[in-house]
């Protein structure tokens, strides 16, 4: 992956256009970030939430997949803490068997939210569907693009992709593209990462058609360790595109360390 977007970096660099339009296009000024809430006290999730509105955020992803009852406490307390309007996401990262994943849906029945990833795995996921009235977003069962295939197919509404975790932009755009096309929710970011990483996240995902874009993690803001400079302050709740051609960003080398490989 890491080797996919420096050679993507390069060649919309030669071509002279941001990575975003070397992809096709982009839609927007920039991509709407949500901020993760770690499994807490419910009051200290609450505050942690109140914090993230105020910074900006108006989509918030509350960690689950633990005992069904503590987390029904967990998304309440968020839910009361925050103004209407706000976008909630479970994200369970495949934490729950499906008879809790159930049971968390039955006892959080009339409130507003997006599940994603219950259970670890795809067939588990797909036994909630008819009994799930929410949207059903996949992330760790999206690896390749027969399995963004199936998830259209089979009733889920929307995707997950991680760079990282496909194997570059190339594939990362291919997925992104076929799930443009079945109608299907996407989501470009990846399992972690800096400026580099989080300015490919920014171009992939501002070239996503913004009918079918969900959002996207200003991972740079996570971390404590920058290897890069040029990404546009995250202002408003945003993650816009660096200007330049390429990534747009300038790759501060010493923050690398020493190479691994020279070439040419």
């Amino acid at each position: 992956a890491a080797f996919d977007m420096a050679a993507f970096d390069l060649a919309a660099r030669l071509a002279g256009a941001p990575l975003c339009d070397y992809l096709g296009g982009r839609y927007g000024e920039g991509t709407a970030l949500y901020r993760s809430l770690s499994q807490e006290a419910p009051e200290a999730m609450a505050r942690r939430a109140r914090k993230y509105w105020a910074e900006g955020y108006r989509r918030l992803q509350v960690k689950v997949g633990g005992d069904p009852l503590e987390d029904e406490d967990r998304l309440r307390a968020v839910v009361a803490a925050l103004p209407a309007g706000a976008v909630l996401f479970c994200d369970a990262n495949g934490g729950f068997s499906v008879s809790d994943a159930r049971r968390f849906l039955l006892r959080t029945e009339g409130l507003d939210y997006v599940i994603e990833q219950p259970c670890a795995t795809y067939r588990e996921c797909l036994a909630l569907r008819p009994h799930c009235r929410l949207p059903l977003v996949l992330d760790e069962s999206v690896v390749d693009l027969e399995s963004v295939v199936r998830a259209a197919m089979d009733g889920v509404d929307g995707i997950t992709i991680k760079i990282a975790r496909v194997g570059g932009i190339a594939k990362a755009r291919l997925l992104r593209d076929a799930a443009v096309e079945l109608g299907l929710k996407v989501t470009v970011e990846d399992t972690g990462g800096s400026d580099l990483d989080t300015a490919a996240m920014a171009h992939l995902s501002l070239s996503t058609p913004e009918a079918r874009r969900q959002h996207t993690v200003d991972f740079h803001n996570w971390v404590t360790v920058s290897n890069g400079s040029g990404l546009p302050p995250t202002d408003g709740g945003l993650l816009r595109v660096p200007d330049g051609p390429g990534l747009g960003i300038e790759v501060d080398r010493r923050s690398l360390g020493e190479a691994v490989l020279q070439a040419g």
